[in-house]
């Protein structure tokens, strides 16, 4: 009788660990670090072309003081705020990140407006080239928050349905991962004046 037993059991264990999502739990959330990840380094990239951009609108625009000091503070609060991995479940973190980022592209709109003002300037091909790259890093932060998002999605789902969310609860006990949102006044257009 054990020796039908034995290997009974070893198989329905088997089978239940094989289908109880510990694995693919694991892989969701390394897939969320990732794109994170992503997200993380073209928002350093961003940072990294503003202080060239400015200079270079400085040399022809030397009385827009304000708008060149609101687009360096404005990057300063963007590239203060650090998330880690462990913090992409505190909804609040993930807030503050976007309305700092969200700052830093309204200061970028009213950069725009300014450098408008000057045919010159937009002649200039070094500024033609910091602008193209400028433009190149947005859609690619686009992109890589729309892949974050995705992650997520996979993510949270994976540590909800059954039996994974059982394998969570007593192996894991993972967080749902936040979701990156634009912040409030993301969603209305930069107001131009003239």
């Amino acid at each position: 009788m054990t020796k039908i037993v034995a290997p009974v059991m070893m198989v329905a264990l088997f089978l239940l660990l094989s289908s109880c999502g510990y694995n693919t739990i694991q892989q969701n959330e390394e897939a969320v670090f990732k794109a994170w990840g992503d997200v993380d380094s073209n928002l350093q990239r961003r940072a990294d072309l503003i202080p060239n951009l400015v200079e270079t609108v400085k040399g022809y625009a030397a009385h827009e003081k304000e708008t060149l000091q609101g687009v360096i503070n404005a990057r300063s609060k963007a590239t203060s705020v650090n998330l880690s991995t462990a913090d992409l479940a505190k909804p609040g973190a993930m807030q503050q990140l976007a309305q700092a980022q969200g700052a830093l592209s309204s200061a970028l709109s009213r950069l725009m407006v300014v450098v408008e003002r000057y045919p010159n300037l937009k002649a200039n091909q070094n500024f033609r080239d910091l602008q193209n790259q400028l433009e190149g890093t947005e859609n690619r932060i686009n992109v890589a928050r729309q892949r974050y998002n995705q992650a997520v999605e996979r993510f949270n789902a994976s540590i909800r349905k059954f039996p994974s969310n059982l394998t969570n609860k007593l192996l894991l006990n993972l967080e749902r991962k936040e979701y990156f949102k634009a912040e409030e006044g993301a969603k209305a257009p930069p107001e131009v004046k003239f």
